[in-house]
């Protein structure tokens, strides 16, 4: 049941989002933003855990769940140091995330990088 739970919450934030995008004008960009500020929004009031307690992979591997994972960085921060964790927290909760992507995506470039015609 977490499999199928994870499939269609996954498939229908995806539904929604490509609906916004189909009739809106609005950039990827934006939609992007949105969903991340979404996440964070409901972790901060309390909501997007149990969401992701019903919905596990297909909430928390996109982008609302990173959305919630600077928020929960960010309160942690705030905690601890004060005003300067608001500057700080998000960068220390989703360093190794970004830092793994933008490192495999560079050498998935390299690997496949298209070959040069002289």
């Amino acid at each position: 049941m977490d499999y199928f739970n994870a499939f269609w919450v996954g498939g229908l934030i995806c539904a929604l989002v490509q609906i916004r995008l189909d009739n809106t004008k609005m950039l990827p960009g934006r939609v992007m933003v949105l969903l991340v500020c979404t996440g964070a929004v409901l972790g901060a009031i309390g909501v997007y855990e149990p969401f992701s307690q019903f919905a596990g992979a297909g909430a928390t591997v996109s982008l609302l769940g990173f959305g919630n994972t600077l928020w929960k960085g960010m309160k942690t921060a705030v905690d601890e140091s004060g005003f300067l964790g608001l500057f700080m927290g998000g960068f220390t909760s989703c360093a190794v995330g970004v830092s793994a992507a933008l490192i495999f995506g560079y050498l998935v470039s390299l690997i496949f990088q298209p070959k040069m015609r002289k």
